[in-house]
């Protein structure tokens, strides 16, 4: 989703190899390389770099980038400007990290266990991702590791420092850089994904004016919480416009018609979901809204209707995509 960069180097263990390359052949990623990584952190870093480097990845050298960064993959939720902050640092001073105040006071214990001494925490940070570095320091300073640094080191910042004598310049981070690290952080993580993805909302209409007048109602209601963007258009004109929608920003839709009935215009929206270029990680919501304008006034359907359209639901639920069905007199 970045342009201006030009490689991905995915440093994974030796027993998910197949597992990533599974996963970035089933999303279409580009511009990514797998690598075997080592038995700790800095090891794994340094056969990253390998591959711009080292002859034994002739097979897959790449070219020399002036900058690299450097992200922990438990860290999901980087945004591009933290991103371009610490590489324009980088070019500028050789080395950049992004930090956060600490939120806890680091205390050392002695050995009988008890209090040795505290740290004041207003002159200290935590020292978060993403790192950025110029290409030549980062790997001349892991040449330069000796075993003790690859095995039991984790700050890339400080063996710029110690090996290049290149002093990393500090850039304030944002709060989405946490780590997830214990169970529970899933569930944040989690929420934080689900609440991203509600921030909008397309709504699709047919220019009929019974239909189009609903989705105006629709977008003056909700527009308050949520970004709402409504699309006039025949789903079977296969819109352009539609298409730009299933970029991966939207993962909520509302389809409405005045078909009784007919789940066909939905079935259409989820062939296109389907062959879009979205990532399915998480469920994108249909909501078929079906516009009865009849002067009927029976809101009886047929057990036929409606056994087709719980069918439906359940097929496509196995894909990710959860149909929900209203009707409205």
């Amino acid at each position: 989703r970045i342009n201006w960069i030009s490689d991905i180097i995915v440093v994974v263990s030796p027993e998910n190899i197949e597992t990533m390359k599974s996963i970035v052949e089933k999303y279409g990623h580009k511009r990514v390389t797998i690598v075997k990584g080592g038995i700790t952190r800095h090891r794994s870093i340094f056969n990253g770099l390998k591959v711009f480097a080292e002859n034994e990845f002739s097979n897959q050298l790449l070219q020399k980038p002036e900058v690299v960064i450097i992200h922990d993959a438990v860290r999901p939720f980087v945004e591009e400007d933290i991103l371009s902050k610490v590489v324009m640092a980088a070019k500028e001073h050789g080395a950049a990290g992004a930090i956060r105040p600490l939120v806890s006071t680091v205390i050392a214990s002695a050995p009988d266990g008890f209090l040795d001494h505290s740290l004041e925490r207003a002159r200290y940070r935590a020292s978060e991702m993403p790192q950025a570095f110029l290409f030549d320091v980062i790997y001349q300073a892991y040449q330069q590791c000796t075993d003790y640094d690859l095995d039991y080191g984790t700050e890339c910042l400080h063996l710029a420092l110690k090996y290049c004598k290149t002093n990393a310049k500090l850039v304030e981070g944002t709060a989405d850089l946490w780590k997830v690290t214990y169970k529970w952080d899933l569930y944040a993580a989690e929420s934080i994904i689900k609440d991203s993805l509600s921030q909008q909302v397309c709504v699709i209409t047919d220019v009929k004016e019974p239909v189009a007048k609903v989705g105006f109602l629709i977008h003056e209601s909700l527009k308050s919480q949520t970004e709402v963007q409504v699309i006039s258009m025949s789903l079977s004109k296969n819109d352009s416009h539609l298409q730009n929608n299933f970029s991966g920003e939207c993962y909520s839709f509302v389809c409405i018609n005045d078909k009784k009935y007919d789940i066909g215009e939905t079935r259409q929206l989820v062939d296109m979901l389907e062959k879009s270029n979205i990532p399915l990680l998480c469920p994108v919501v249909v909501i078929s809204v079906h516009l009865d304008i009849s002067e009927n006034v029976s809101f009886s359907i047929g057990m036929e209707e409606l056994s087709k359209i719980k069918k439906f639901a359940r097929e496509v639920k196995k894909k990710n995509i959860l149909v929900y069905g209203l009707l409205i007199q």
